[in-house]
């Protein structure tokens, strides 16, 4: 479990980072298009846009699997404690 949950902290780390540079770059092309006003910068810029907008949804997800598998560890833990404190009253 504590293995999952690191390397699941490790992709969302990851990922956020990633996730910047995708905005970044989007945010980049946006501009370029604007500026260029061109079919072509207009059709990377959607494109940088998707690209963005996958690795959001990517994030998203990691984030809720980090959460899950948080909760699922606390839980995992409240019942050893609670085996423990049964086991020392005994």
């Amino acid at each position: 479990m504590s293995a999952r949950l690191k390397q699941t902290r490790e992709e969302l780390n990851i990922a956020t980072e990633q996730l910047a540079v995708f905005r970044d770059q989007a945010e980049e092309a946006r501009v370029r298009s604007l500026v260029s006003e061109t079919p072509i910068a207009e059709q990377e810029y959607r494109e940088n846009q998707r690209h963005a907008q996958v690795m959001e949804r990517h994030h998203a997800e990691l984030t809720a699997q980090a959460g899950r598998l948080d909760d699922e560890q606390s839980g995992l833990l409240d019942r050893l404690a609670a085996v423990l404190r049964e086991s020392e009253d005994v």
